[in-house]
């Protein structure tokens, strides 16, 4: 009787999106999909918890319906190891033993999907932002990253906030100036219309994933609309801040930036890569985070 085949799934929970992968025993990714955001964060509820048991049972029947995985390495936007409730929550939608299930920082597994240890800094910009160094012992290091309430710039939901908080003051000098913003049109075509009541409801009624998409509205409006792109070129300016306070701690290194908010458009890299000491070297990662989730958890099950 021929042996079952080994799978190994890794995911990348964001806020926006999650995303999972399912590798072979070769390593080959054979499977991938994604479903709704989920965060560490919504840990802190009872609503919370149900909304990831939700996105988890959307997660597990895409995975399950191709194979049954051996092990699990998930990294989640926002976890600290400090609650034992994802790896359960995990193990449950997937009907596996919790003893097979890794749930690590999201910034973990993107830092270590394109660094060894101790050999660059990564600024990753989703919907929020935060600037990573794992050093040679393992032990993570970081600027930002400290949630979108407080800060997060050059995120996506940063961007969002930013292009929502001109458009409004502009109304409030001008109303009616949106009509001639390609900015504001694009951003009340994306939330539904243009009168206060939409703006309202999007921004305090959305999760912060919802909010960040919003970015893709700003990014659509840069090439036609001085304010958009000046809005994106100031996200670069905020991601070069989080490198450059890694590197005046720890000395300088190659960076790497990655995330889907640095792919909205190239100003933002290159406002990014203009903020940077010329000696200071530079590459865009796109690289799938959840690709390299799935290897990881290959690894650990060998």
């Amino acid at each position: 009787m021929a042996a079952a085949p080994v799978f190994a799934l890794g995911i990348d929970a964001g806020g926006t999106q999650t995303r999972w992968a399912l590798a072979d025993g070769a390593g080959a990714i054979v499977a991938e999909g994604f479903v709704a955001g989920i965060s560490a964060n919504q840990m802190a509820s009872a609503a919370g918890v149900a909304a990831v048991r939700t996105v988890l049972a959307d997660l597990a029947a895409q995975v399950l319906a191709v194979g049954r995985p051996s092990s699990v390495c998930a990294g989640l936007t926002g976890f600290d190891g400090a609650s034992t409730a994802p790896v359960s929550l995990l193990a449950e939608a997937l009907g596996i033993n919790p003893a097979v299930v890794t749930v690590r920082s999201d910034i973990d597994i993107a830092y270590l999907a394109i660094f060894a240890p101790g050999e660059g800094y990564l600024v990753y910009a989703g919907t929020g932002s935060i600037a990573a160094w794992i050093d040679e012992e393992g032990r993570l290091h970081r600027a930002g990253g400290r949630g979108v309430t407080l800060d997060d710039g050059g995120g996506g939901f940063w961007i969002a906030r930013e292009a929502m908080r001109h458009i409004w003051r502009r109304e409030d000098e001008q109303p009616g100036a949106w009509e001639q913003s390609p900015l504001a049109r694009a951003v009340f075509d994306h939330v539904g219309g243009s009168d206060w009541a939409h703006s309202r409801q999007f921004i305090y009624g959305q999760d912060r994933g919802a909010i960040g998409r919003l970015a893709l509205a700003v990014a659509q409006a840069a090439d036609t609309d001085p304010v958009a792109r000046a809005i994106l070129e100031q996200a670069g300016q905020e991601l070069a801040r989080i490198a450059l306070a890694l590197v005046g701690r720890y000395g300088a290194r190659p960076i790497a930036v990655s995330g889907r908010a640095a792919t909205l458009h190239p100003a933002i890299v290159q406002a990014l890569r203009a903020a940077l000491p010329a000696e200071l070297s530079l590459q865009q990662i796109s690289g799938p985070a959840h690709h390299a989730a799935a290897r990881i958890a290959l690894h650990s099950h060998a």
